[in-house]
């Protein structure tokens, strides 16, 4: 939970427990980092991991991770990832999470579930179906990703994706990913809406992939063939969302 002092965003109120931990570096900004750590080092069937954020009024708060999130083989049960993450009035949170990393036989179901009053929400999901680099890839599996965002209690977005059983023969259409293994989901709810989208579809050039906007949001899909790729595009899209912030350093390391 944060709170605003001094005109600079401040933690209120911290609490970590197993494998769920998180580290705030020194920032010389009003915004505050918040990096998200799994020390169990990946997750696999049947492990849970839960997450909750509050911004305060008029605070600046951003959560990525240390590093891509991987994802093994289940020999039973899905692993489960909820976040919840509240906004209160005037507050900015950009939810910058790195990809996850899925391999063959994976498991994986997440449920996100966001409520604002008047703030601004940036919010990255991106993910890796293997990693091609390393001559991997994810054939069999399952991947749930479930979004639901509310302003004032009312829903303004919602969002299901499933994949299940043959993931390469399922990604291989030209409906889903044309065989590509790499994609992202990224959305923006603020004033800025309209003004984002021509910078949006320009920072997207000739990728595979859109940008739309309406209802006071903007949502942007990316796919690409390989994760190095799909940086180089999501990048500069996060970057002219974030007002011409790039990523957070550990993006990087």
């Amino acid at each position: 939970m944060t709170k605003p002092f001094g005109g600079r965003t401040r933690l209120a109120e911290l609490y970590q427990e197993g494998a769920a931990k998180i580290r705030l570096p020194e920032t010389f900004t009003a915004e505050m980092e918040a990096v998200i750590i799994n020390t169990a080092g990946g997750l696999t069937g049947g492990d849970r991991m839960d997450w909750s954020f509050s911004a305060g009024p008029d605070t600046f708060l951003t959560v990525t991770t240390q590093a891509c999130e991987k994802v093994y083989k289940a020999s039973a049960g899905a692993a489960e990832v909820v976040t919840r993450i509240e906004a209160a009035s005037g507050a900015r949170v950009h939810w910058l999470p790195q990809e996850s990393i899925l391999f063959d036989n994976a498991a994986l179901s997440r449920r996100r579930g966001r409520s604002r009053q008047s703030a601004e929400f940036v919010a990255v999901e991106a993910i890796l179906l293997g990693r091609k680099a390393m001559g991997e890839a994810m054939a069999q599996g399952m991947v749930r990703d479930r979004w639901r965002i509310r302003r004032g209690g009312r829903l303004i977005h919602a969002e299901d994706l499933r994949m299940e059983g043959d993931v390469a023969d399922l990604t291989a259409s030209a409906a889903v990913l044309a065989g590509k293994v790499a994609f992202a989901t990224v959305l923006y709810t603020g004033p800025l809406c309209e003004a984002m989208l021509p910078k949006v579809r320009a920072a997207l050039g000739n990728n595979p992939g859109g940008a739309s906007q309406w209802n006071g949001k903007l949502v942007a899909r990316l796919a690409a063939e390989d994760g190095y790729t799909l940086r180089k595009s999501l990048i500069p899209v996060i970057s002219v969302l974030r007002g011409g912030s790039s990523v957070p350093k550990v993006w990087n390391l």
